[in-house]
Parts: structure tokens; C-alpha cells; sequence
């Protein structure tokens, strides 16, 4: 900040003129977002202590993740709960209730696993994401990890594990994909996620028997349901699957809320590492990616097809847009990208109303794709 004195166009007096710095409209929003931040973690803080003082103590909420033979994704949450309380049993709870947790980042988790033992400790979101080599081969099928913390006795946290044989898979989107939100009417949306619970909500006409037939005939398929919904809506999306004939799958989902540089976390950055992750971990799996084209999907799917089209064996998109073409575009580059309207480097690209429409479609695009050794 800059001081000068100035004289008075009478010539007499003078007046002091102050020159504030110059923010610019990117400084502002990044010093509003680190206030709101500090704002938002000291309030947690705040009422941690007191939560504490009171006699609530960590828990871990168990979230299902995937395994190769040789390592494992074992993924969960710990908050803040009175001692008497199991948060990972809490059934018939409104959406919005559902977002008032107290985190408990920072805190040290133990996980056994196939013989393997590790500790970890949680982000600042309180989440548990953690990577295990195993010192033996896990058998492919379900298996449990158990996670503890002090205090509280073990949870089971389910880890899907791939069969070491090449196959496919498939990862698929949730909101509008799998059960029917209204992304594209945003009141209507927000209604069913906070007032609504996994009875209420309506499944996509044919989706799930498309799921089961993405992966028939594969040998303990991996099937994963990525969303960027709040992890704390992942126990009511797990019983909608089971209710509705969903085959059964890891669930990898996001943190709500500000973060150190963002509003709101990047969605389509969520969406685009997890699925990179998923090629990496489990390099001799190849996917059939499944969505819709209401916001983001068919970007998303096409980088990802892009960068490893020998991984991808097919995209199927539902068409929720105003028309079958508006949406369409996203997935359509300018010249000289090797995208089209119908595939990516040679990945089929799906498009119909609901899984009874893309089922034909997928059956055609697997049996020309059968899959493949790394």
C-alpha cells in the first residue's frame, strides 16, 4: 500500500491519498476460498473439541474397494460418534441429514488384510485410502479387510478382488446412469438426493441387466460404480444396487465441501484419475465404460479412451440430453483428434435412452472386442 500527500487544488492544506494494492480478480477469489477454508476447518475443529469433551471417540464407516492377487484398495471413513453409536448401521436417514458429519482427520487406523498388516491415517476429509501389497496372493472373489481403530472393536471392509486372468470389467457411472436424479433439472435433482433414500429412488429402465451382461461370462469380474456424489451418501447407493439386481462392486465416490484452492472439488478431475488409477492397478482388466451424456461423461470417457484405447473395450452412453445430438458434441473434437460421433481410436461409442436400448448395441461392439493380454 502506497501513501502520498497531495496539495489541494486551492494551495492550501494538504490531504493524504491512499493507494490500496491492486487485487485482481484471481487473487480474490483465491484469498476468499483460503478464508473460507480456514473458516470451514475451525468450525469443524470447534466442534470436534466439544464432541470429544462430550465423549463421542472415532469410528470407521467401512467403503467396498477392488484387488488385483498382488494388492488391494481398502477404502473407508472415520468420524466422529457417540460410543454407544455405530455410524456404519445408521439406516432410514434423510439425504441432508446425512451430510452433517464430524470428520476425524489425522487419526492413525489399522488394516489387516490376507495376512498383511498396516497403519494408516486419514486425510483431512477423514477418509481412508489405502493401498496394501500383499505379501500372498488374494484368492479371486470377496474377501473382507479389517479395519480398527482404538477403542472401537474391528469392522469388515469389502475388497472385490479380480481374477489374475485377463477379462473385463466395467466402471459405471451412478446419477442418471443407474438411477434416475434429473442432473440437467437442478432442483429437481438436489430434492431427490437430500429428501429421498435408496427406496424412493427409480432405476434406469434395463441398466443393471446391461451391467451383468458388460461382464458375463468373465471369471470374478470387477465392476466399479464411480460417482461424484458425497462419500456420504455411499450407504444408501450400496443398498439401491443390491435392491435392484446391480452386480456387486466397489463404490468410489468424492469429499463435498471447500478445499485448500477449490469451491468445490473437480469433478471431472475425480472421474478422470480414478479411472487412470483403476488402468494402472489393474492392467489386465479391460473396461467397458458405461454413463450418461448429461454432463460430463462423455468427455471424461473419451480422454480416457484416448490415452488407453487397448484398455477400453467399449463406451455405452445414456442419452438423457434435450435431444439425442446436443450432448453428442462433447464427444466430437475438432479435425484432426481421431474422434467421431461413433468411436475413439477405434473404441466403440453407445448411445441409446436406457440399458434396453445400449443392450443390443454392447452385445454387437463384445463380440468384436473379445479381451485381451497385456
Amino acid at each position: 500500500m502506497c501513501i502520498r500527500f497531495a496539495q489541494g487544488r486551492s494551495g492550501g492544506g494538504y490531504g493524504v491519498l491512499m493507494r490500496l494494492p491492486r487485487v485482481s480478480l484471481g487473487q480474490f477469489r483465491r484469498n476468499a476460498i483460503a478464508v473460507a477454508y480456514r473458516t470451514e476447518t475451525g468450525v469443524r475443529d470447534r466442534l470436534a473439541r466439544r464432541a470429544v469433551a462430550r465423549g463421542w471417540t472415532p469410528a470407521v464407516i467401512p467403503y467396498s474397494g477392488y484387488a488385483s492377487a498382488r494388492q488391494a484398495r481398502v477404502l473407508g471413513r472415520v468420524i466422529l460418534a457417540p460410543s454407544s453409536v455405530d455410524p456404519a448401521a445408521r439406516r432410514g436417514i434423510s439425504g441432508w441429514r446425512r451430510l452433517f458429519t464430524l470428520e476425524s482427520p489425522g487419526t492413525e487406523v489399522e488394516i489387516e488384510l490376507h495376512g498383511t498388516r498396516t497403519t494408516v491415517t486419514t486425510d483431512e476429509a477423514g477418509i481412508i485410502d489405502a493401498q496394501l501389497p500383499l505379501n500372498t496372493p488374494l484368492p479371486p472373489g470377496t474377501t473382507n479387510a479389517l479395519v480398527q481403530m482404538k477403542g472401537r472393536g474391528q469392522v469388515a471392509a469389502k475388497v472385490h478382488v479380480a481374477s489374475a486372468d485377463p477379462g473385463r470389467g466395467v466402471v459405471c457411472d451412478i446419477d442418471d446412469t443407474v438411477w434416475i436424479t434429473g442432473i440437467s433439472h437442478p432442483a429437481r435433482a438436489a430434492w431427490r438426493t437430500l429428501h429421498g433414500s435408496s427406496a424412493t429412488r427409480q432405476s434406469v429402465p434395463g441398466m443393471a441387466r446391461l451391467l451383468r451382461t458388460a461382464v458375463e461370462d468373465q471369471d470374478h469380474p470387477v465392476v466399479v460404480y464411480l460417482s461424484n456424489g458425497p462419500w456420504n451418501f455411499v450407504g444408501p447407493v450400496t443398498r439401491f444396487l443390491e435392491r435392484n439386481d446391480f452386480p456387486a462392486g466397489a463404490v468410489l465416490m468424492t469429499d463435498w465441501g471447500i478445499t485448500p484452492n477449490r469451491w468445490f472439488r473437480d469433478g471431472k478431475q475425480h472421474k478422470f484419475s480414478s479411472l487412470t488409477r483403476l488402468v494402472e492397478d489393474l492392467p489386465h482388466i479391460t473396461w467397458v465404460l458405461v454413463g450418461d451424456d448429461g454432463e460430463h461423461d462423455p468427455t471424461i470417457y473419451a480422454d480416457v479412451a484416448e490415452a488407453h484405447s487397448d484398455r477400453i473395450a467399449a463406451i455405452a452412453l445414456r442419452q438423457v440430453g434435450p435431444t439425442p445430438s446436443t450432448r453428442a458434441t462433447e464427444i466430437t473434437a475438432s479435425a484432426g483428434t481421431g474422434r467421431d460421433a461413433d468411436s475413439i481410436n477405434e473404441v466403440p461409442v453407445l448411445r441409446g435412452a436406457d440399458g434396453d436400448e445400449l443392450l443390443p448395441l454392447l452385445q454387437n461392439a463384445l463380440r468384436e472386442s473379445p479381451p485381451t493380454t497385456p
